[in-house]
């Protein structure tokens, strides 16, 4: 267990390295919206009636009953609308003000970030408020909630599916380039709330470290990754990055 007096030493080390930097990237994954209470959706407290989301979000669930993938987008669309950005969204926020240059690459498809205030947003896994046509490609902000079945393209008349990254479908070849060329010029990154399991994400500290990042990362519990980095911080995001963003006096 890391001594509190290391604790310290490590989170003044961390404003220190803040301060100083020019290219700032950020990492954020479900713990950090978990303060703000949006479930996981996944295992065994994931349940949706008598199904899991490793069964519903797939584009062959999608092809073989609609009806049912969007209704359960809609349950989660419910759940997720009346949240907030908790502390560490709003903190993240201001560091991207006083940042020269800033990115926030997240897994996290609630749009928490984008209501902090946080622009420099890449979305990973897409937004659950955003639609795209099977049909013509195009995409659209729609916030309804419930969105009425069947949802239809309003340029070609497509079927409407969530603008999601779903399991068995790769990440959008554009944002996946973008993230790199931000974490091949960084040098400082936070990775935040993330397991460190699912790739390629999890992997992106390791890779900006690799290109001369200062890697500093903040999860309630160690990850794979924990020993490899330059400072890991374990507790609350919510706590934990507004003391890191926090202006020196």
């Amino acid at each position: 267990m890391t001594r509190p007096e290391q604790v310290a030493e490590n989170i003044a080390l961390v404003r220190e390295k803040l301060r100083q930097a020019r290219r700032v990237v950020v990492l954020t994954g479900a713990g950090v919206s978990a303060e703000s209470g949006v479930p996981t959706f996944r295992g065994a407290g994931g349940m949706w009636r008598t199904y899991r989301a490793t069964d519903l979000a797939t584009p062959e669930a999608f092809t073989k009953n609609p009806q049912l993938v969007w209704e359960f987008y809609n349950y989660r669309r419910e759940v997720l609308h009346p949240l907030q950005p908790n502390a560490a969204h709003k903190a993240l926020a201001a560091l991207e003000k006083r940042c020269q240059h800033f990115v926030l690459l997240t897994q996290n498809i609630d749009g928490l970030h984008q209501a902090a205030g946080s622009r420099a947003v890449l979305e990973l896994h897409g937004n659950i408020w955003w639609v795209r046509c099977t049909g013509c490609g195009l995409k659209a902000e729609d916030r309804r909630v419930p969105i009425p079945f069947p949802p239809h393209c309003d340029a070609c008349g497509g079927m409407l599916r969530p603008d999601v990254v779903w399991f068995g479908e790769s990440l959008d070849s554009g944002v996946l380039h973008r993230a790199y060329t931000t974490l091949e010029e960084c040098d400082l990154m936070l990775v935040i709330g993330t397991s460190g399991v699912v790739q390629p994400a999890a992997s992106m500290g390791l890779y900006a470290q690799q290109h001369g990042a200062f890697v500093v990362e903040i999860n309630l519990e160690p990850t794979p990754y924990s020993r490899a980095f330059d400072v890991s911080l374990l507790g609350k995001a919510g706590k934990l990055v507004p003391q890191l963003v926090k202006e020196p006096i």
